[in-house]
């Protein structure tokens, strides 16, 4: 007998639905840093029968988004069938016309997704559909999703600010660099290529003044055999000294913006302007102090290295702390290993940094 996926009435069915999120959660990742300022969704269209038929993810603006994708795929075989969405569809008509519209016209008897659009113009999708005759239901996957490709969407959409990840590398005794200032193999190989995957997939990479005169970097993303990616996530520097004309991050490898301040108020409004989401924090220690006395880190991903310095600069400082009760606490939601080193991903108490 053939069950729909759509029903939910069957363990089979229900695990075709669990795993078309999965893969739709996939589909998002892979598009995260090429939609801003849209969302990076991921679709799946299972047929009447629970067969994955359909599947796309959000292209680059203006075009088209997840479902449409995924049913352009899926043609005929989407009717009586489920969309599978990490984002509830959209019901308003902006680039393109609403995703509701291309649901209840490709003829799906289900819609399934993980997370509620916070917009104000493009929520009610569900309602809309569900109107139409369709069988709605939002909170698949909901957490792994809201702390996967649209967390940084999901922050600017609640606090109309970029969500900041301040990211650093760092010995065992918490030193940063050496005592001579050496730095670069901190963290081992493994940690290395993972945060420069992770750097390709933001909108804009922010270092200090001082990272720049120290460590004269490019801030580029280089495919494995050293060539420049198609891709490039806006360089932004901050700070108040002027840089020199021939420093690395003022090439013509990809776009530079600097920033004469150390408010980091100041530096997400005028990148919110330029349509930036996600923000990966490389700087050193004032601006990630300016950035965390701020509260405007949202993120931290530290890089723990089995290594002994006994000397040398540290990750932080300056950053609003005078005693122990005045410290910035957060919440670890995952360590794991990278390679040798130890990699923690931490975002603020409740009531503490972001939101």
């Amino acid at each position: 007998m053939n069950t729909s996926a759509g029903s939910g009435s069957h363990a089979g069915a229900r695990t075709a639905v669990e795993r078309a999120m999965e893969a739709a959660l996939a589909l998002s990742e892979g598009v995260r840093g090429t939609t801003s300022p849209n969302p990076p969704v991921g679709a799946v269209i299972l047929d009447a029968d629970g067969r994955r038929v359909g599947e796309g993810a959000t292209q680059p603006p203006p075009g088209p988004h997840a479902e449409v994708m995924a049913l352009r795929e899926a043609g005929d075989r989407a009717r009586g069938g489920t969309a599978v969405v990490t984002l509830e569809p959209c019901s308003h008509h902006g680039r393109t016309p609403p995703c509701t519209r291309a649901l209840i016209e490709a003829g799906v008897a289900a819609v399934r997704f993980a997370v509620a659009d916070p917009h104000p113009e493009a929520s009610g999708g569900a309602g809309v559909l569900r109107a139409a005759g369709v069988d709605v239901e939002g909170g698949l996957l909901a957490e792994q999703v809201a702390a996967g490709p649209l967390r940084a969407w999901l922050h600017r959409e609640r606090t109309g600010r970029p969500h900041v990840t301040w990211k650093y590398a760092t010995s065992l005794d918490g030193r940063v660099a050496a005592a001579d200032g050496t730095s670069r193999w901190i963290s081992g190989p493994v940690s290395r290529a993972e945060v420069h995957t992770l750097r390709s997939r933001m909108d804009a990479v922010v270092v200090g003044t001082g990272t720049v005169f120290a460590d004269d970097p490019w801030l580029t993303v280089r495919a494995e055999d050293g060539t420049l990616a198609d891709r490039q996530p806006l360089r932004v520097v901050v700070g108040t000294r002027g840089i020199p004309g021939d420093a690395r991050v003022l090439d013509s490898a990809a776009e530079t913006v600097v920033f004469a301040t150390h408010d980091p108020d100041e530096v997400l409004a005028g990148l919110a302007e330029r349509g930036v989401v996600d923000v990966l924090l490389e700087g050193g220690p004032t601006v990630a102090g300016a950035f965390v006395a701020g509260g405007r880190v949202d993120r931290i991903l530290a890089y723990v290295a089995p290594a002994l310095l006994g000397a040398g600069p540290v990750a932080l400082r300056d950053a609003g702390v005078s005693t122990i009760t005045e410290a910035h606490r957060w919440r670890v939601e995952e360590a794991t290993m990278s390679g040798e080193d130890v990699r923690i991903s931490a975002v603020p108490l409740t009531g503490e940094g972001g939101d």
